[in-house]
């Protein structure tokens, strides 16, 4: 269990003041992060500091043989977004000392309003393959009124986003909204990724070309049909097969 002020975010450079700060976190199905990484791949963005701690075990994520802290964050160039890319998974009594460090690090650099990316593996017809909205009433005054993005009914938001937006609620942090879309473990759910990604864009007032992501989700669909077909074929191999009879625990 990780105690109070055991997160702290270690900042690369000073200079850095946005108003939106976008946050995408480690969950099942991994549709938050894999949108928060996508746009952090395909703006112009330099990394600004990351979040760190003693009390959990790290992860070191890797790619082409260069590792990368596990939290990070980006300043997107000539804007006054900022995202945050969260590829450690937080423990729920984890949760209050992680989000002191964001919502510090957040204060220091004028951030109005936070926005979270959250994939959540709910029970939903075909017609909740959608993104929804839970927000603060003032984020919702300033920026919802005109979206399409309908309120999710009803539920509960633990963990992470669970506690910024009750800090939320008071009005002594940022305006803060967390977009919820339906995400099938184990991931990553890359339809539930575009869809929060086509939000985000759509608040955020920005576009990225979504097509590497995009071929990426047809690939892996592919590669899990191909599996799929292999272990229907075996199971129907089996089948066909008469097996000596085992007495062995008569």
């Amino acid at each position: 269990m990780a105690s109070e002020g055991a997160f702290e975010v270690e900042t690369a450079t000073g200079d850095v003041d946005c108003s939106t700060l976008v946050i995408g976190q480690s969950h099942v199905g991994m549709a938050g992060v894999t949108a928060a990484d996508y746009l952090v791949r395909n703006l112009d963005t330099t990394e600004v500091g990351h979040v760190s701690t003693a009390e959990l075990p790290a992860v070191a994520p890797f790619e082409d043989g260069t590792p990368r802290h596990h939290s990070r964050l980006y300043g997107v160039d000539g804007t006054d977004l900022s995202v945050f890319v969260g590829e450690l998974p937080i423990p729920v009594d984890a949760a209050r000392g992680y989000a002191d460090a964001l919502l510090s690090w957040a204060d220091d650099h004028g951030v109005d309003e936070i926005v979270a990316l959250h994939g959540v593996p709910f029970p939903h017809g075909p017609e909740e393959h959608a993104v929804f909205y839970v927000a603060t009433p003032a984020y919702r005054a300033a920026n919802l009124e005109e979206e399409p993005i309908r309120p999710l009914k009803g539920g509960v938001l633990d963990g992470v986003f669970g506690e910024l937006v009750t800090r939320s609620l008071d009005g002594t942090t940022p305006d803060t909204a967390v977009f919820v879309t339906p995400a099938h473990p184990p991931g990553p759910d890359i339809d539930a990724a575009l869809m929060l990604l086509d939000a985000v864009e759509s608040l955020c007032g920005f576009e990225v070309d979504e097509t590497e992501l995009r071929q990426f989700g047809e690939d892996l669909k592919q590669h899990y049909e191909q599996l799929a077909e292999r272990m229907t074929a075996l199971e129907e191999e089996r089948a066909g097969r008469d097996y000596p009879e085992d007495r062995m625990y008569m």
